[in-house]
């Protein structure tokens, strides 16, 4: 084993030949044994080891261990933050990332939450760690926020992690150890982050076809088929609950019917990235889709992020929940899962959490949650709608009335890569490469340049 920094520093006074022996060995290499240790006290030791030849060949050794390391590329969203935040053009606009921006460009914190953190600071006691499936008050909000009345409680388990990154993650490394056969099928496109996450844990993964043609709308027939002809049975398959990332492309009711009959057929099981409820038609309305698929079937998993809709992007606030045929089922898996956790980041953090149950703890706090999360989803909309117009009348010839059909914080503009190059390089305006743009951070006031802008990389 490498000697710790502690064990790198001039020996002490008075320690032995033979423990300088063993300590300078992993860091001279062979030299050490043309040392006369027995001939030197301690300092004379210490004086010759730092000798500038000694010293070369130490660090060549060193330096072998990372030279050997490339640098990594940037995140194709976050690093757009990176390049937003260096340029210095003064009306550069970020529209990347997928944040809720208020019309002065900022993430607000609601003030449900502000009321929340205040009750929470008064009322906290400890410090001290959470259990590993983290707070029960806020488990029990997640399962009643995401499945409502449609499931026995005790075929839920719910575990807090951090945000819907780490239970995407945490659902991951679980199916890797416990359904290692499975493949995991996921949409064409889909947030870009879906396919690192599921590498890195080893999962080998397909994708099904997602949208139509002309890339506007969803291509239910041709989603189906490519289930039907090539998914296996044992294989799971990803799902946008509501709000697809990066399209805004979501299923009807009809279609979720349809969608989850065919899983059950394939005996596929459901992963659903469940990170926006409450952006797209209402808290409710946009559990449908998840719930009717558990209508068919006895198992999945869902992974839940409160990033968005409670704001609480920086706290990491998120749930993998996991659904079983029965109660012995749900505690061996759960078993399982903890398993996992313990392994990665052992307990999750407690304060967004807490923020999240107390604010549903609170009838008064909740009901200003919602008003909160629906002046959200109505702002959202209406940029939308005024993007639309304001198109129109660029009198650029080009139709983003299908911008409408869409739901969430994103829209899939149909912009080629060259011309999102094009809008960051001459007009400082980042979107994502595929088209992807954050409707969310879109401005009132600056919606004609942004959309003169966008007509003029399409002309």
């Amino acid at each position: 084993m490498r000697p710790s920094c502690a064990d790198e520093t001039s020996p002490a006074e008075g320690a032995s030949a033979t423990d300088l022996n063993q300590k300078a060995a992993p860091w001279v290499g062979d030299r050490i044994a043309e040392l006369p240790l027995l001939h030197y006290d301690s300092r004379a030791l210490a004086t010759s080891i730092s000798s500038p030849g000694l010293a070369h060949a130490r660090a060549t050794i060193m330096s072998h261990r990372f030279s050997v390391i490339q640098t990594a590329p940037p995140d194709a969203i976050l690093g757009l933050t990176e390049a937003f935040n260096a340029d210095p053009n003064p009306d550069k606009m970020n529209l990347s990332v997928g944040v809720y921006k208020d019309e002065n460009g900022q993430t607000p914190i609601l003030k449900s939450v502000k009321a929340a953190e205040q009750k929470i600071l008064d009322s906290e006691a400890t410090k001290g760690y959470l259990s590993i499936d983290g707070l029960p008050e806020y488990r029990a909000d997640v399962r009643n926020l995401v499945f409502g009345e449609t499931l026995a409680a005790d075929r839920v388990a719910v575990l807090q992690t951090p945000g819907g990154t780490g239970a995407l993650r945490v659902a991951a490394d679980f199916m890797r150890t416990q359904l290692p056969k499975a493949r995991i099928w996921m949409p064409n496109p889909t947030w870009a982050n879906h396919p690192a996450i599921f590498a890195a844990a080893g999962l080998s993964s397909e994708t099904y076809r997602y949208l139509g043609d002309d890339r506007t709308s969803l291509d239910l027939d041709g989603m189906l088929a490519a289930l039907n002809d090539n998914a296996k049975p044992g294989d799971a398959i990803l799902l946008h609950g509501c709000c697809h990332n990066p399209t805004g492309i979501d299923p009807t009711a009809e279609d979720w019917k349809q969608i989850a009959s065919v899983i059950a057929e394939k005996n596929l099981l459901p992963l659903i990235d469940f990170a926006y409820q409450g952006f797209g038609d209402g808290i409710e309305q946009d559990a449908v889709g998840l719930r009717t698929v558990l209508e068919h079937v006895d198992e999945a998993i869902v992974c839940t992020s409160f990033s968005k809709n409670f704001g609480l992007y920086s706290e990491r606030v998120g749930a993998v929940s996991l659904v079983a045929a029965d109660v012995e089922q749900c505690t061996a898996a759960l078993s399982q899962l903890k398993r996992v956790v313990r392994t990665n980041y052992s307990n999750p953090p407690r304060h967004g959490g807490a923020i999240v149950a107390t604010i549903l703890a609170d009838e008064q706090l909740t009901r200003l949650w919602k008003e909160e999360l629906e002046t959200m989803r109505l702002r959202i909309t209406r940029l939308r709608e005024q993007f639309v117009e304001t198109m129109k009348s660029t009198g650029s010839g080009h139709d983003f009335s299908f911008l409408l059909r869409q739901k969430g914080m994103f829209s899939y503009s149909g912009l080629s890569p060259m011309q999102v190059d094009e809008l960051k390089s001459k007009h400082g305006i980042y979107i994502v490469g595929s088209g992807r743009i954050n409707v969310a951070g879109m401005s009132e006031t600056k919606m004609n340049s942004f959309c003169e802008a966008v007509a003029s990389v399409m002309s």
